[in-house]
């Protein structure tokens, strides 16, 4: 039997007490990534054991990891407004901005925390920054023209912008048919601002950016706690 790192062990336990926010009767929206999978196995725990909610996948990921848990699902189109998002990210500062997208997921990702009306954000310590932009910034782009938005992206003061690979070295494909470029800033002071100027560019389908949308945050520390953070 494995044995899980004590990272794996951090997030399986931020994402196992997230699980304990949830309300019942109530219809929410569930993240992709390393430390969502285990909120998402606790939420299948409880279902199997009568407890009744319905849940918004943010990609096809998360929609097979759902169903293969039993959850039952509906979408953004059946629904006026969730109850609450949880998701994670890949990078959390200190007013409770971004970044997100690690994953491929961001554009689905985005859409369902703007339709909710809380989001807790689920994280280990090491996703804790005091300025956004250690991790390079996904923007999801179409793929016609995308060397014009790659340019485009270059002259806003990007340093280095990498198409993202998938294994075989092709360019990885996200749920929607985009690609994603990864946008090494470096320390971003503005991020209102720098959101605004990549929504101007003709091609960009979202970017990785969350501003505004974070209602709590969950942190798994490396002593074994897990502490909700405040503002």
């Amino acid at each position: 039997m494995s044995t899980l790192s004590e990272k794996d062990q951090m997030k399986k336990k931020v994402g196992e007490y997230a699980a304990t926010f949830v309300q019942p009767g109530t219809v929410i929206g569930v993240g992709t990534g390393t430390t969502a999978y285990w909120m998402i196995l606790a939420l299948g725990a409880k279902v199997k054991e009568g407890f009744d909610i319905k849940a918004v996948p943010t990609s096809k990921q998360t929609e097979d990891l759902a169903r293969a848990q039993g959850i039952p699902l509906t979408t953004l189109n059946d629904i006026e407004q969730l109850a609450l998002t949880i998701d994670g990210a890949d990078e959390v500062d200190p007013g409770w901005q971004l970044i997100k997208g690690g994953g491929g997921a961001l554009l689905q990702e985005k859409m369902v925390a703007a339709a909710s009306k809380r989001m807790l954000v689920i994280a280990d310590e090491q996703k804790l920054v005091p300025a956004l932009g250690r991790f390079p910034l996904p923007v999801e782009v179409i793929p016609f023209g995308y060397k014009q938005v790659y340019r485009k992206i270059l002259a806003l003061g990007c340093p280095s912008v990498t198409v993202r690979a998938a294994a075989d070295g092709s360019p990885y494909i996200t749920d929607h048919g985009n690609y994603i470029l990864d946008c090494h800033f470096g320390v971003i002071s503005d991020a209102a601002s720098l959101g605004e100027a990549l929504h101007d560019i003709p091609g960009v389908v979202e970017h990785g950016l969350f501003i505004g949308l974070a209602t709590e945050v969950l942190v798994g520390y490396s002593d074994g706690r897990v502490g909700e953070l405040k503002q």
